[in-house]
């Protein structure tokens, strides 16, 4: 049986590996003759990257869900000491590459290949992280939590959903959310294709 929180880490992993895959996807295709919008629908990826799993998402993990896995399942402390680790980094990841972002917007071309080959780094870090909660984590939680564990872990992962994720709404994040469907050309979103 799958419980609220689990659902919902596995729901925020699949909407913010859709994110990090269109970072990659829209950085491919470069900013063509439109860098000004290239440049904005990035900044936008980047802050949610920052705004929703570093602020809401991983803390619950670390603050709650570990903890529960950690004594449960002793022998998957090393794993729990990875994954914290990648979510102390994290922060810091992020902001690495909205800075490098800014800067290949502002200097020019020669600072675009250490944005590229940092988000490649990123993404591939990332992916590889919620693989390894996916995998070992979730499972591990799923036999060995107990109903009081996973009620207190449904509540907190109840609150404070991605809304990419979730399909919830809140208004405040209405204008981030529009910016990044509008005006990232498809695939990511509906915006027309950056011109040539």
């Amino acid at each position: 049986m799958s419980h609220d929180a689990s659902l919902i880490i596995r729901d925020e992993h699949r909407a913010l590996a859709a994110v990090l895959r269109s970072v990659v996807m829209l950085v491919e295709d470069g900013p063509r003759e439109q860098p000004g919008r290239f440049f904005d629908v990035l900044r936008a990826m980047l802050f949610y990257i920052d705004e929703f799993p570093e602020r809401l998402h991983h803390p619950k993990e670390s603050n709650l869900l570990f903890p529960k896995i950690a004594r449960a399942e002793p022998g998957l402390l090393n794993v729990i000491r990875k994954l914290e680790a990648d979510h102390m980094d994290g922060e810091g990841r992020v902001r690495e590459l909205q800075h490098l972002l800014l800067a290949w917007e502002l200097v020019g071309e020669s600072r675009r290949e250490a944005f590229v080959d940092g988000v490649q780094a990123y993404v591939k870090f990332y992916l590889e992280h919620m693989r390894i909660e996916e995998t070992q984590l979730l499972p591990a939680a799923e036999r060995s939590l107990t109903a009081q564990d996973w009620g207190e872990l449904d509540d907190a992962f109840r609150g404070d959903r991605d809304p990419l994720a979730s399909g919830s709404h809140d208004a405040s994040y209405d204008r981030l959310f529009t910016r990044i469907v509008l005006s990232a050309p498809a695939p990511i979103g509906v915006g027309a294709a950056l011109q040539k």
